[in-house]
């Protein structure tokens, strides 16, 4: 019936619901799966390993480190309305990474290259900061 000369290319009822129904889970697992992808990315700005939270009254700042990069990033602890924020990552003897505005939901992130050298970052939400003091030495 499906195969040579006799093809007339109809589809057998149980085989059109099977292609339907396969349809049909992989859309809803799309569906399903993509905000979960975006929380995943929302939730690590950095590539590498969380090597320190800071957590403070208005918001939280995280170090990531990798292999020969450090990158950090401050997070408001309540997002919506847009308010100074900043982080800055500095490796030690060179220039600090900065951005500062006024944003919704975080700073950052930021990246210095830090092999061999320790670093120290600074976050800022609403006028209120924290650091972590020199680390990964």
């Amino acid at each position: 019936m499906f195969g040579g000369a006799g093809n007339t290319g109809k589809v057998r009822p149980g085989r059109a619901c099977a292609r339907l129904l396969a349809m049909l889970t992989a859309v809803a697992a799309f569906t399903l799966a993509g905000p979960g992808l975006q929380q995943a990315d929302a939730a690590a700005p950095c590539a590498g390993r969380l090597v320190k939270t800071v957590r403070f009254a208005t918001g939280e700042l995280r170090v990531y480190e990798n292999g020969q990069y450090a990158c950090a990033v401050t997070f408001a602890k309540n997002p919506g309305a847009r308010r100074q924020m900043s982080i800055s990552l500095q490796a030690r003897g060179g220039r600090p990474a900065v951005d500062r505005g006024r944003f919704r939901r975080q700073a950052g992130p930021v990246t210095v290259h830090a092999l061999n050298r320790c670093v120290r970052a600074t976050g800022s939400v609403s006028g209120t900061s924290r650091s972590t003091g020199w680390i990964l030495c």
